[in-house]
């Protein structure tokens, strides 16, 4: 209970471009060819695709986002590794925002997202310096519907990723042009569950007094 009221503590904090709140979430991603050429659509004949395809062996998708601003980044790396990870945190610190003073960061707690990886990836004077700009909330376990990253990802998944993508390059490509149009709308999430809420809905999950 104290990683779920600790989370919904952050989400309804005040929004501060110096500190900001972000939050990620990863999922893999298979990469499928067609075996054969779709037929494409014709007037009164749907697009046919044939139910066999080829794999292109798997990738993972890595969803960054920072609710009160309406802003996404989202890409996909060959691997999830803890050096992809501490890649992923130095271009959130480096480029996304690299005038924070630091960034609150809501995950969950796979064995990858940890300060760890960063002196796993880079060097000790590196690696501290990025560690020291982190905040971070592990969401509890089984508490992924906490993570607005999630929601995000699941968004991502219906409207971007319903059909083959069969190489890295063009999945990126996909991506990119998802996060572009989704950051124009500026879609910003309000998040209205409150701890006070949780204490009551969710109080046979509490531990009896």
């Amino acid at each position: 209970m104290a990683r779920m009221e600790d989370v919904l503590e952050v989400y309804h904090r005040p929004y501060d471009p110096n500190v900001p709140a972000v939050c990620m979430d990863e999922k893999p991603y298979p990469l499928h060819g067609h075996a054969r050429e779709p037929v494409p659509a014709a007037p009164g004949r749907d697009r046919k695709e044939d139910s066999e395809y080829v794999r292109h062996g798997t990738c993972s998708i890595f969803v960054w986002a920072e609710p009160l601003a309406g802003r996404r980044r989202v890409i996909a790396r060959p691997r999830r590794t803890r050096i992809d990870w501490a890649n992923e945190i130095d271009q959130l610190l480096t480029f996304d925002y690299p005038d924070a003073e630091r960034v609150v960061l809501v995950m969950d707690n796979l064995n990858t997202h940890t300060l760890g990886s960063l002196y796993e990836a880079f060097d000790p004077v590196k690696a501290r310096a990025l560690a020291e700009r982190l905040e971070i909330h592990y969401t509890p376990r089984h508490g992924s519907w906490l993570n607005i990253a999630e929601i995000e990802l699941s968004r991502l998944t219906r409207q971007c990723l319903d059909r083959r993508i069969e190489d890295l390059e063009l999945l990126n490509a996909e991506l990119a042009a998802w996060q572009d149009a989704t950051n124009e709308d500026q879609r910003q999430v309000h998040w209205q569950f409150t701890t006070g809420d949780a204490r009551i809905k969710l109080r046979h999950l509490y531990p009896g007094i």
